[in-house]
């Protein structure tokens, strides 16, 4: 997890003005400055939006609004401009709720190329992978702003309060909160979370987990240009989970897939009526992955939760407005 001082004196309004009588606004963060902190500023924004798109238009906000004006006795510009992202997030956050309710599917996060495949540089780690995202989509709003920027990145109980508007000690308990919600979704077994599979988030890291995830995807990835159904049979754990997200705007599954054996057959099938002809390795959310392509165009991005050498969640965002940040060609 990043690691990010606290603020110290930052208050966070709309508008980015300081109360009558307090000292006197400077000038906006010089360009430098904020090249510097921009990816800590995306960062939050999509650990909390799940969207690479709204992600962007916060980010775009909050540099529109620190370079006209910022309070005076800000200590620490990263962690400052981290309560702002936050606060405008907050709000988008809050009418997602609504949207999501609505949703055509299964939700599924926007994937974020990370690595050497990003654009630009990204904050990764555990918590802008599809699994974790997915599990702090069951938190409120207020408990996902807590959780992030306490625990990701390490802002004080009365900083978070004042993107809130709570106390400190309501922050403690919503921190608290969000924490044992993650903690028992994450006790669970794949598939027994609403269909997801996300509820094993977390499960493995380090260099050698890593290595054992490319290696596990390549092979997948072999079976499935090879049509080796036995062999994609045996890569899948026996109770997985299969999601996709059309969206609404292309045909796909709207209920979750389970069975190892069920799902090989899917994934098959599905290759074959849409003619899909390649599967690029890539990263995403700091973790491998596939860009699914059909005639050289890309068709979907699929990513994977991996429990004790087997697949046990494959999920699928193939939702067109959802892929249009990332290009076929890497």
């Amino acid at each position: 997890m990043e690691n990010f001082s606290p603020v110290v004196h930052s208050p966070v309004t709309d508008e980015l003005t300081t109360a009558p009588g307090a000292p006197e606004a400077g000038a906006g963060v010089p360009g430098e400055e904020w090249e510097q902190h921009r990816p800590a500023v995306f960062g939050v924004a999509y650990r909390l939006l799940g969207s690479v798109a709204d992600a962007e238009d916060v980010t775009q906000d909050v540099w529109l609004r620190t370079a006209r004006v910022r309070p005076d006795g800000i200590a620490d510009p990263r962690a400052w401009l981290v309560t702002v992202a936050a606060r405008r997030a907050y709000d988008v956050l809050r009418s997602a709720r609504v949207r999501r309710e609505e949703y055509v599917g299964p939700w599924l996060p926007e994937p974020l190329l990370t690595g050497p495949d990003a654009a630009e540089p990204v904050l990764a780690d555990e918590s802008v992978g599809t699994a974790m995202l997915l599990v702090m989509e069951e938190l409120n709003p207020a408990e996902r702003v807590a959780f992030v920027l306490r625990d990701v990145f390490r802002l004080s109980a009365a900083d978070i309060g004042r993107v809130l508007d709570r106390s400190p000690a309501a922050v403690r308990q919503l921190t608290s909160r969000a924490r044992r919600r993650i903690a028992d979704a994450r006790d669970r077994a794949p598939g027994e979370d609403g269909g997801t599979g996300a509820a094993a988030a977390g499960a493995g890291g380090g260099p050698s987990a890593r290595a054992e995830r490319e290696r596990l995807l390549l092979a997948f990835r072999a079976a499935c240009l090879a049509g080796d159904l036995e062999g994609l049979v045996k890569l899948l754990d026996p109770d997985a989970v299969y999601v996709v997200d059309g969206g609404g705007e292309v045909f796909a599954a709207r209920k979750p897939i389970t069975g190892g054996r069920r799902i090989a057959e899917v994934l098959l099938r599905v290759a074959r009526r849409w003619r899909l002809d390649g599967l690029r390795p890539v990263e995403v959310g700091g973790e491998p992955a596939l860009l699914c392509l059909r005639a050289g165009a890309l068709h979907s991005v699929d990513t994977v939760l991996l429990r004790n050498g087997r697949i046990t969640a494959y999920w699928r965002q193939a939702t067109p407005s959802k892929l249009s940040h990332v290009p076929a060609h890497i």
